[in-house]
């Protein structure tokens, strides 16, 4: 694994959780979780197998660390990998057909499946939180999915231009 790389999918870690602890809770102190889409953007610009398990290894625990949610630190860590292990297959199966609109629709996607197994599992598994699935699926996750979503359709572009004006691209063929 390449060190820049790790680093750059850590400053995107550190961003998300900025961005976590700062947006306001909807819904039972459920908030979006914006390092969904940090996550997502780290996937979507270096979609290679042990960066991908890394980066979703450090959001979950990074998630878990900062949720407000009774329950939400089992849920975090079981969510995000499996979250991002979708993300990968659905990013590498269809970005050739969705090109550059790839990672705002994927990032819809990727929230709304996030957020279901979250909610399944605090709701379900863990048995904590007393409100109903669709209940708390319209109030928070379809919100985070919009918020997400609009992140990254200002996000990806900049990262874009980053990644083109630095060495990240030639490094990732390093290793």
């Amino acid at each position: 694994m390449n060190t820049r790389i790790l680093v750059f999918l850590s400053l995107l870690i550190g961003i998300g959780a900025v961005l976590h602890a700062v947006i306001p809770p909807f819904f039972f102190g459920m908030r979006p979780d914006m390092m969904l889409a940090m996550m997502f953007l780290g996937i979507i610009l270096f979609p290679k197998l042990p960066y991908v398990f890394v980066l979703s290894i450090a959001t979950g625990l990074m998630s878990a660390l900062t949720t407000t949610v009774p329950g939400g630190q089992l849920a975090n860590l079981v969510d995000k990998p499996l979250t991002a292990l979708a993300f990968l297959g659905m990013f590498l199966s269809l970005k050739k057909i969705l090109k550059e609109t790839a990672a705002p629709v994927l990032t819809a996607i990727g929230t709304i499946i996030s957020g279901s197994m979250f909610l399944s599992f605090v709701l379900f598994f863990a048995g904590i939180m007393e409100a109903s699935f669709g209940v708390m699926f319209i109030t928070v996750v379809l919100p985070a999915a919009a918020v997400n979503t609009i992140a990254m359709t200002i996000i990806y572009p900049i990262a874009q231009n980053i990644m083109k004006r630095t060495h990240y691209a030639q490094s990732m063929s390093i290793s």
